[in-house]
């Protein structure tokens, strides 16, 4: 079975709250975009994870993809087989664009249907759920305003298809931990429930990403990267995530 795991960005993002349990609280749309990697998996007489494409540091066990695989398999192991699973990364890694989300919530649906297992859309969101936050959002992989860790969405009647994306990706590593300690916590200042109703060439100025502006200073050549996409004539550009991708949305 072949399958296209497919990048997010977020449009807007806001910290909204520090949580007892050391998360935090935040509220952001994300919305998928046509940045993909490969992922093939073939029934085989063993078990194996081959990756190409981008590097990936760490050892296979470590990896959202084997972790997928090893969940479902362990989940229903008299209805699944052991896979070769074969992973081409193209969609840069720490850069806000939740690639590696993508690929685990692509395992799990994609076995899902190679062994016809009928697990409901609530029950595959429930195990993204144990392999990372963001991780849900690839199951129905439609535009969604998320709260609470990133993991409590909304569908969102967003249509951005007469538009297309331009991506920068700096090459460099933004520590989310760090990013997360130099921001402002506070209430959202746009409520992106409501973003469709915008038009979007008043997006600028009006929708936040809140991570910028530390960010920004830490690393000024992604400053410069979200300046080129408007330079470039993008009706919006904005980072990412915490980084360090940017995007520009612009006409076709």
């Amino acid at each position: 079975m072949l399958v296209f795991p497919n990048a997010k960005i977020n449009i807007g993002l806001y910290v909204t709250e520090r949580r007892a349990d050391g998360f935090h609280n935040l509220e952001t749309v994300f919305y998928p975009v046509p940045l993909q990697d490969i992922l093939e998996m073939v029934p085989a007489t063993t078990e194996d994870l081959f990756v190409s494409g981008i590097a990936v540091p760490g050892i296979k066990e470590e990896n959202l993809v084997w972790k997928a695989y090893q969940l479902i398999r362990a989940a229903y192991p008299e209805k699944t087989q052991q896979l070769h699973i074969y992973l081409h990364k193209l969609i840069p890694m720490g850069a806000g664009l939740g690639g590696g989300s993508a690929d685990a919530s692509f395992v799990l649906t994609a076995m899902n249907n190679l062994f016809d297992l009928k697990i409901d859309v609530a029950t595959l969101m429930a195990y993204a759920l144990r392999l990372g936050s963001d991780c849900p959002f690839f199951i129905e992989n439609t535009p969604q305003f998320a709260s609470g860790r990133g993991e409590v969405f909304t569908p969102m009647a967003l249509d951005l298809s007469a538009y297309e994306f331009k991506f920068i990706h700096p090459g460099i590593h933004v520590a989310t931990a760090h990013a997360f300690s130099n921001i402002k916590v506070e209430p959202a200042a746009f409520d992106l429930r409501t973003l469709a109703a915008l038009p979007i060439d008043q997006w600028k100025n009006r929708i936040e990403n809140v991570f910028e502006e530390a960010v920004f200073a830490m690393h000024p050549a992604i400053a410069e990267a979200k300046q080129a996409l408007y330079d470039q004539g993008a009706l919006y550009a904005s980072m990412s995530g915490s980084g360090s991708s940017v995007y520009g949305i612009f006409e076709k």
